[in-house]
């Protein structure tokens, strides 16, 4: 709308109220802006729906010109550092994707810091609506696990059943696929192992008595995957491939059950070969800059884009 300014600078980030909701303009998108959370949890949930805006002011203006919007992707599911909310943190999986993916997609991170299940599904259908195909993610992770399989007596607020835990994860791609995301568009990521000694330190340290074990996390993930070849889904199984090999996979957590940074680059190289494959196709956003038209650059910056 008018008096909204561009974002001019690509890290530049500007915050407006718009049709009741927050929305943040980023780059040349509109995204929704996601909760803040509790840094101190493991969870979340990340996706990647493209908002557009009805006037967007970096669409060049003048008559004809066609609004820019790019097509989200999504990192969902623990929404890091060892879950998706922290994952756009220097260094997270996340904010890897980005860099990856830059002028190709949006990826747009939906993490909530201590989330489980139960409170994913409940929230999901207000951060992922129907929309027109330009408007649906082409992919969306879900990643889940860490606060779900948190041990009843020690954390009952977190726990969920291990039943009902994958009966959410189902709920959820179906829910997906009833928005006009399919299965083939959805990655299920199984929470990491978990390292009880440094975890023990952080809960003593908390006041309280180990929370998780490694085993019942290893359930879950197990629960996680059986899902995946129900639905039909891609499937990251972080628990099994961190201890592959008798792997030093502490090394992968910062307190026992967040990713470190090398446990950020770990989910990023392995779960970038399944983004690979549902992106590939996508075009560069805008023509590279030798290839821009010298004499009228708007033959080449409005429209399309492919003059």
């Amino acid at each position: 709308s008018p008096g909204l300014p561009s974002a001019r600078v690509l890290l530049e980030v500007k915050t407006y109220k718009w049709l009741s909701n927050y929305v943040s303009f980023a780059k040349y998108g509109c995204v929704k802006q996601g909760s803040p959370g509790s840094p101190s949890c493991h969870c979340g949930f990340t996706l990647s729906p493209s908002l557009k805006h009805p006037n967007p002011p970096w669409s060049g203006g003048g008559a004809g010109a066609k609004s820019l919007s790019f097509r989200g992707w999504f990192p969902s599911g623990e929404l890091t550092p060892a879950s998706g909310q922290f994952s756009f943190q220097q260094g997270g999986w996340g904010a890897s994707l980005a860099d990856k993916l830059v002028r190709k997609c949006d990826v747009l991170n939906r993490g909530f810091s201590g989330y489980n299940t139960r409170w994913a599904k409940i929230i999901l259908p207000r951060l992922i609506q129907k929309g027109n195909s330009l408007d649906n993610p082409v992919a969306v992770t879900i990643f889940f696990g860490a606060n779900d399989s948190a041990l009843k007596d020690e954390n009952p607020k977190q726990h969920i059943p291990l039943e009902e835990y994958t009966a959410n994860l189902k709920s959820m791609v179906q829910y997906l696929k009833s928005v006009d995301i399919p299965e083939d568009r959805v990655i299920l990521i199984t929470p990491p192992p978990l390292c009880e000694a440094a975890w023990e330190k952080e809960c003593l340290v908390q006041g309280c008595k180990l929370n998780r074990l490694n085993l019942v996390v290893g359930e879950y993930a197990s629960a996680c995957l059986r899902v995946a070849q129900d639905c039909g889904t891609d499937v990251l199984d972080l628990w099994s491939l961190m201890q592959k090999d008798s792997q030093d996979f502490p090394s992968y957590l910062s307190d026992g059950l967040h990713l470190s940074p090398k446990g950020n680059e770990f989910v990023f190289s392995h779960l970038w070969p399944l983004i690979e494959k549902k992106v590939s196709s996508l075009p560069l956003l805008l023509p590279y800059w030798r290839d821009v038209a010298e004499a009228k650059p708007e033959l080449s910056l409005l429209g399309d884009g492919d003059h």
